[in-house]
């Protein structure tokens, strides 16, 4: 079998530039009307040997849209444009780059700061549609355990449908930049992840607690899970990182595990 070659100029562009080189073309494909929601993309082949890339890149863009929402992957059917609304705008991309160069601590004390309280409010507002979206990415990181880069897709649409479910727009334009941020910085460093098991608990805890409107528990559990979190991506990169404050102890849970 014939090895694949890696493009010259993947040698002095960065991972974030060639990802972004997949999106754009995806964006044009969409725009142009060449395909549409619903339809399936070109063979992964054709559009690495079209965008002068490896396969190995295109994948990277590939997983960065699917996570945003754009693309879904079907095992042995290709991936197709997903027929949802539209989410390759500016309002989610464009600030990805003034986004580069935040330190991760940085990251998760905005996260810590902003998404609990998301969370609180999803589980005040989210309609049966929110919470059927959010049981079934639990589900799917459960099924992808063993792989990291499939696991982290469906981390990045769980938190993505929390905002939603919040009910507020201007908090899902934010979430929007963190959820790519998150993405595009974790996907180079999940694959070291060593206990994805904890983290799929963690967020099945969260769904519990937004599926049972319980907005103070849907705010302590995220918060504990962003801690937790915070101190295994530390663990993947070897960077020490600023203490955050631990959060309150959680309000008792009685619902059983299942």
């Amino acid at each position: 079998m014939k090895k694949e070659v890696r493009e010259p100029q993947e040698e002095v562009t960065g991972h974030s530039q060639l990802t972004m080189q997949v999106v754009e073309h995806v964006r044009s494909l969409i725009s142009s009307g060449e395909v549409h929601p619903g339809d399936r993309l070109p063979p992964e082949r054709e559009l690495a040997r079209k965008l002068k890339i490896s396969r190995s890149s295109l994948r990277a863009g590939i997983g960065f849209l699917s996570a945003m929402g754009v693309l879904k992957s079907r095992h042995g059917a290709g991936t197709f444009v997903s027929s949802g609304p539209p989410a390759l705008d500016s309002s989610s991309l464009s600030v990805l780059g003034a986004l580069h160069g935040f330190l991760p601590w940085q990251m998760f004390e905005a996260r810590l700061v902003l998404e609990s309280n998301v969370a609180a409010l999803a589980a005040e507002r989210a309609t049966d549609e929110h919470i059927a979206e959010l049981a079934e990415e639990v589900a799917e990181m459960y099924a992808s355990l063993t792989d990291p880069q499939e696991y982290l897709i469906h981390d990045v649409r769980f938190h993505r449908t929390i905002a939603r479910a919040s009910g507020n727009p201007i908090l899902g334009a934010l979430m929007e930049t963190i959820t790519a941020n998150l993405y595009e910085y974790r996907s180079k460093t999940v694959a070291k992840a060593q206990d994805l098991k904890e983290s799929a608990e963690m967020h099945r805890e969260i769904y519990r607690a937004i599926r049972s409107h319980n907005p103070a528990q849907a705010r302590v559990t995220m918060e504990q899970h962003l801690n937790l979190a915070r101190v295994a991506q530390a663990s993947e990169t070897e960077v020490e990182l600023p203490a955050v404050s631990e959060p309150a102890d959680a309000p008792d849970d009685s619902t059983p595990v299942g």
